[in-house]
């Protein structure tokens, strides 16, 4: 084995028995760090501490890491103008705020012939938030709903 000092000196290539020896001494580890190497580095070290070390930066890269927020505002063809307003105040609010917003049109029943009532909500919402935000992405009807897709627009301050 050729062994690496906790102090990062070569020591040179010594038994497996003497590695562990010397390991033991220091009240250290003995980690195997080149196993493919002819002969395979061993290094003396405190392996809790790097183990440690390793997942602090996981977690440092994990705070980094931008989460992108989506919320949902769900809307129905027949809504009253007041329940409307609501709801887009809350869209409104969500992007103020930096978070995407998905609009879903639910249709039931009878509702599902009239695929222009929510197409006319749609289009009612993208104008509404004209500034706040912009459109990403507008399906047709899916099934038994409509979606778009809200992306928050950059405030100048």
């Amino acid at each position: 084995m050729r062994l690496i000092d906790q102090d990062g000196t070569q020591i040179g290539v010594v038994p497996l028995e003497q590695a562990k020896t010397r390991a033991q001494d220091a009240r250290l580890d003995l980690v195997e760090v080149g196993p493919n190497a002819d002969p395979p580095v061993v290094r003396i070290l405190d392996w809790g501490k790097v183990k440690f070390e390793r997942e602090k930066k996981k977690r440092e890269s994990r705070k980094k890491a931008a989460t992108i927020d989506l919320k949902e505002v769900k809307y129905r063809p027949t809504i009253d103008p007041h329940d409307y307003q609501i709801k887009t105040d809350r869209a409104l609010r969500f992007l103020r705020e930096g978070k995407k917003v998905k609009v879903t049109i639910f249709f039931r029943y009878r509702q599902l012939r009239r695929p222009e009532l929510g197409a006319a909500i749609l289009d009612k919402v993208s104008s509404a938030i004209e500034g706040v935000g912009e459109v990403e992405t507008r399906s047709g009807l899916e099934g038994r709903q409509m979606t778009m897709v809200l992306n928050p627009v950059a405030q100048e301050d």
